[in-house]
């Protein structure tokens, strides 16, 4: 594993989302690899884009919040009030904030060597994002 210079708190929030948004990512892939491998490239990267655009981790934060501790909370809080200067096109303000704070979230636990909690957080978001999708259709 890395070893970080500095402690979770001490990086900029948006730094913290930059690697959980990478994070995510992986996971999301990993986990559609493992679940549809016998599908092309293009339709699990279209299926992935569900979990990892902001209105998908924005629904997968309200689905988790009311389980983080203080601390977790705090660090989604840091990362979804920090200024950013971009909006996606596909996503509203609100969205995109909610997004930016699980992104840092991820970032906050990883960095701070709580993998084991960031998985069990990754795998609820993903299912309830799931839950979501099969919803929709």
């Amino acid at each position: 594993m890395i070893e970080f210079t500095q402690r979770p708190n001490d990086y900029n929030p948006l730094v913290l989302a930059y690697i959980g948004d990478s994070l995510y990512d992986v996971y999301v892939r990993s986990r559609i690899i493992s679940e549809h491998g016998g599908l092309s490239a293009h339709k699990m990267h279209v299926r992935a884009i569900r979990y990892v655009q902001a209105h998908g981790q924005s629904e997968a934060v309200k689905h988790i919040e009311p389980e983080l501790s203080e601390e977790e909370l705090a660090a989604y809080k840091r990362g979804r009030n920090t200024k950013s200067y971009t909006v996606p096109k596909n996503a509203d303000v609100g969205e995109y904030r909610r997004a930016t704070g699980f992104e840092a979230l991820m970032g906050w636990l990883y960095v701070g060597g709580k993998t084991e909690r960031m998985n069990e957080l990754m795998e609820k978001s993903f299912n309830a994002v799931s839950g979501n999708i099969a919803e929709c259709k």
